[in-house]
């Protein structure tokens, strides 16, 4: 099987527009959220989220449901689970690690229950390049929409609390309602982004894109920007590159990624 095909790239492009379009959205939001899961030290917590995100779609799946709304559900009970009892990193950590195999666990139970067709059980964990139709696309498009409205409405206290959350519940700050605002935000995105590039490497979108750019920056401004384009970069990328091959887009996000992510470490160790 060939990596790359692109003879006719023409003709392909366009059934993937959908795609390309929740592409550039989940980079934004994933690049913009991401800032925020590395300054909280929450990385594990989004591959927990994932996890029942996952266990919610299949479901809904094997059901005959809205897989969108059974990924929404799966990800805010997770996220509203971690954010209510994990206070404390130590306990977050625990939670997460106890979510993880029963999401996942029901999730696999729930596919081999399922009778439909393999692709749409593959793609819940790897992602599909053409599984965006207008439906869903909408429903990416609404819950992106909250996300980022959410999060421009916190920023700054939500910035402090992540911080120095010490001081900034000593000076007032609701930092136990951010908490809690930020894991149910978090959630959303999870299940946004399971949609694209599945269940199993969502990290790649919104964790890796910020890590990265914190390697090269420390601007509150530049951050979340480098962030953005980081993130947008490999989903774009990934889904014009599996187009060319026919092959899941997650592969090619995570591949991008990581390489972005290779070179800002090389940047980071050159400035010094």
């Amino acid at each position: 099987m060939k990596l790359f095909d692109f003879s006719d790239y023409a003709e392909l492009i366009p059934l993937v527009q959908n795609s390309l379009i929740a592409g550039l959205l989940l980079g934004l939001v994933g690049g913009l959220i991401g800032v925020f899961v590395m300054t909280r030290d929450m990385s594990f917590a989004v591959h927990g989220i994932s996890e029942l995100s996952f266990a919610g779609a299949a479901f809904a799946l094997l059901l005959g449901y809205n897989v969108v709304g059974g990924s929404i559900i799966g990800s805010l009970i997770a996220a509203a689970i971690i954010g209510y009892l994990g206070s404390k990193a130590k306990d977050r950590n625990s939670i997460v690690a106890v979510l993880m195999p029963a999401g996942l666990g029901l999730g696999i139970l729930a596919l081999a229950l399922y009778e439909g067709r393999a692709a749409n059980k593959f793609g819940l964990l790897t992602g599909q390049i053409v599984a965006v139709d207008d439906p869903q696309l909408l429903w990416l498009v609404l819950i992106c929409s909250i996300v980022l409205v959410s999060l421009l409405l916190v920023w700054r206290p939500l910035t402090f609390a992540s911080l120095d959350p010490e001081v900034a519940a000593a000076r007032g700050v609701p930092t136990r309602a951010l908490s809690i605002v930020f894991m149910l935000l978090l959630g959303l995105a999870v299940a946004a982004s399971v949609q694209v590039v599945g269940a199993l490497l969502v990290l790649s979108l919104l964790v890796t894109p910020a890590a990265a750019a914190l390697r090269v920056s420390s601007s509150p401004i530049l951050t979340p920007l480098l962030s953005v384009a980081f993130a947008a970069t490999s989903v774009i990328g990934g889904i014009l590159l599996a187009l060319g091959a026919g092959l899941p887009i997650s592969p090619y996000v995570t591949t991008i990624s990581f390489l972005i992510y290779v070179i800002c470490r090389i940047v980071e160790r050159v400035k010094k």
